[in-house]
């Protein structure tokens, strides 16, 4: 029997118990893994607190993970025993072993390791297709990225670069806003200390960005908004701070404006495109273009630890969990 973290309610990092978990053998189209790191995302807090609904009665958060093929059931074609995976989904990565539909699995290149490809798979794939996708961005464009020292803009701020982007975030300590820069950033806002919204405009001249990225939700939405372009668009991916609760179509009329609320899982729909998009993501890494190295390792029993370090804004960078 192997362990895992499991709540039994919606609650605080404290609902996150360390217990036996079933791993049964792997049906038709099945592969068994042995988890080698497990990444942490707000995905985890989301589900964990209810905010998202669970898929049954108790839950196991973790929505990515790299590992070792242990078993294979019928009818699983490319993939053997040893092989090197990693896959994202909603929930049930932080366990040692999990049995899944191989349909889920990319295999990793040998040149990226399983802890970068636990802290890559949502995060990687959430950049991916922000830039290529929800607003594709071109060479020239400005754009607005909060949470610029966290897992998801890091990466975006080297893949803006690439593109040939000008790259501003926000961060909320003189550690972040240097750890910014070093990312690809052109111009990093300190949001403890400066007006982010005064200086955009700054920055722009007052001509504003053609697309914000905003993981942050609650508490930057309405600053957001006044940061664009006319045509300009507003993506919010995620809720750090809360979620958007007030929000109206008339608050876009300033600017003609658009305003989405993307979501992985859309974009991975399809095997073709789990695979396409997961190709250009590995590319990106093995060629140096975009790297993910500030990666804190913890033991995957101190799950609770990090989602409170988490929810603090404590945390830098990506963070996996290691069983």
């Amino acid at each position: 029997m192997s362990k895992g973290l499991v709540a039994s309610k919606p609650g605080g990092p404290e609902v996150l118990v360390w217990t036996d978990v079933e791993t049964p053998a792997p049906g038709a189209g099945e592969v068994t893994l042995r988890h080698t790191a497990v990444g942490v995302n707000f995905l985890d807090v989301y589900f964990r607190k209810g905010v998202y609904p669970w898929p049954e009665a108790t839950m196991i958060p973790g929505g990515e993970a790299a590992g070792v093929v242990e078993a294979i059931g019928a009818g699983v074609s490319g993939l053997a025993v040893g092989d090197r995976v990693a896959y994202v989904l909603r929930t049930g990565a932080y366990r040692e072993r999990r049995t899944l539909d191989a349909a889920h699995l990319v295999k990793l290149p040998d040149a990226i390791d399983d802890a970068t490809a636990a802290s890559i798979m949502l995060k990687g794939l959430t950049a991916q297709y922000l830039v290529t996708s929800t607003y594709p961005v071109k060479a020239g464009d400005t754009v607005l990225v909060h949470a610029a020292a966290g897992g998801v803009g890091l990466l975006l701020g080297q893949w803006l670069k690439a593109i040939g982007a000008t790259a501003i975030g926000t961060a909320g300590s003189a550690e972040k806003v240097e750890l910014a820069r070093k990312h690809g950033y052109s111009h990093v806002i300190n949001y403890r200390t400066e007006d982010f919204v005064a200086r955009v405009k700054e920055i722009t001249g007052g001509s504003g960005c053609e697309v914000v990225y905003d993981s942050v939700g609650h508490d930057t939405w309405r600053g957001s908004l006044k940061c664009l372009k006319r045509f300009g668009m507003f993506a919010n991916f995620g809720q750090s701070s809360g979620l958007i609760r007030d929000f109206a179509l008339s608050d876009l009329a300033a600017g003609s404006l658009s305003a989405c609320r993307p979501t992985l899982f859309d974009y991975i729909a399809t095997r073709a495109e789990l695979e396409r998009r997961s190709a250009d993501l590995f590319a990106r890494l093995t060629s140096g273009e975009v790297r993910a190295d500030t990666v804190a390792r913890r033991p995957l029993q101190e799950a609770a630890a990090v989602h409170a370090d988490l929810e603090a804004r404590r945390t830098v960078g990506a963070t996996v969990l290691i069983p």
